[in-house]
């Protein structure tokens, strides 16, 4: 990755008031600090500057080069000036990571109208306005890399908004791939686990059966497992590899 200009969205870290000895890493977080690791200059950006600037400064400490960004992802004005402006400080943009979510009402039932449009915004059109303003402003043989969820490929979140947001973001991956052919501009989805993120360890705290009988190989994921996947798909190794989902779940969606 080295002489890479990578824009990071979602990168600062979210605690949900876990205690301080149980605040695991979370994927954004690792994926700048994993790519920084191997050469890539990056932009970190989150809708909190502070949790940007501490995941830049992270990156610093460690001899990496690398900015803070604030930028609401559901916002297109927003966006389109995050795009502008990180692209005047890298001199050009190689790689577009977009690793964004929450989730929603649980069952149908609770899920009203509102709800399923707050959760869709976050999770959906957030990646749209990255894949939209990442073309616009990569140079050619980049990569976009959409960070989804196994949710997107069976059901058992109990979130319906989630679910279907979340799946959209394959359908989403394959056009921009389509899109991006001829500039060899690569765009694919990493589709996390069961993962020992901050929202992982959030999400069992409210569901503690939810990693029940559910790990194939006796672990959960973390977030580096995600990281080392987002590198891959950033990289040269990949550059063969586009409009594709890479399943990072020890085997969740297919041995379970």
């Amino acid at each position: 990755m080295t002489g890479r200009r990578v824009v990071v969205v979602g990168a600062g870290q979210e605690t949900y008031d876990l205690p301080p000895e149980e605040v695991t890493m979370g994927n954004g977080r690792a994926a700048c600090l994993r790519v920084a690791a191997e050469g890539a200059a990056v932009v970190c950006v989150d809708l909190h500057l502070d949790r940007a600037q501490e995941t830049a400064d992270r990156i610093a400490a460690e001899g990496g080069v690398s900015h803070a960004l604030a930028a609401d992802a559901t916002d297109e004005a927003s966006m389109a000036a995050m795009f502008e402006q990180a692209d005047g400080l890298l001199g050009g943009i190689d790689g577009v990571v977009v690793n964004v979510g929450m989730g929603g009402g649980f069952w149908l039932s609770g899920t009203s109208a509102a709800s399923w449009d707050r959760t869709f915004a976050l999770n959906a059109r957030a990646h749209f306005l990255g894949c939209k303003y990442g073309l616009a402003h990569m140079v050619d043989d980049g990569a976009i890399v959409l960070v989804s969820s196994v949710a997107s490929m069976r059901p058992g979140s109990r979130m319906p908004a989630y679910d279907s947001s979340k799946a959209a973001l394959a359908g989403l991956a394959r056009h921009t791939a389509f899109e991006g052919r001829r500039r060899r501009i690569r765009c694919n989805v990493v589709v996390p686990g069961l993962i020992d993120t901050p929202m992982g360890r959030e999400a069992t705290r409210g569901r503690p059966g939810r990693v029940a009988g559910q790990l194939p190989l006796g672990r959960q994921g973390t977030a580096w497992d995600i990281a080392n996947g987002v590198l891959y798909l950033l990289s040269d190794e990949a550059s063969y590899v586009t409009g594709q989902l890479l399943a990072i779940d020890g085997g969740l969606t297919t041995i379970q």
